[in-house]
């Protein structure tokens, strides 16, 4: 709050980081498993995951530069 940032962008930040090592740890699993196919699928999963979490972010980004930008 000192730094004057919308807790919201923060907590998606973090669970967004949670999701890539939640994924990474899961697909190294079916890597080690002798799964490599599920492996792919599970980074798949995970990437489409982190991309719908990170939308409103791109969007808020978006709409900063687009006010930032002179009409």
């Amino acid at each position: 709050s000192a730094a004057g940032m919308n807790r919201v962008y923060l907590d998606t930040v973090l669970r967004v980081v949670g999701v890539a090592y939640l994924a990474a740890f899961g697909a190294q699993v079916c890597r080690d498993a002798g799964e490599g196919a599920l492996a792919v699928k599970v980074e798949l999963a995970g990437k489409v995951l982190i991309l719908g979490m990170a939308a409103p972010l791109m969007f808020a980004l978006l709409d900063t530069v687009l006010q930032v930008l002179p009409q």
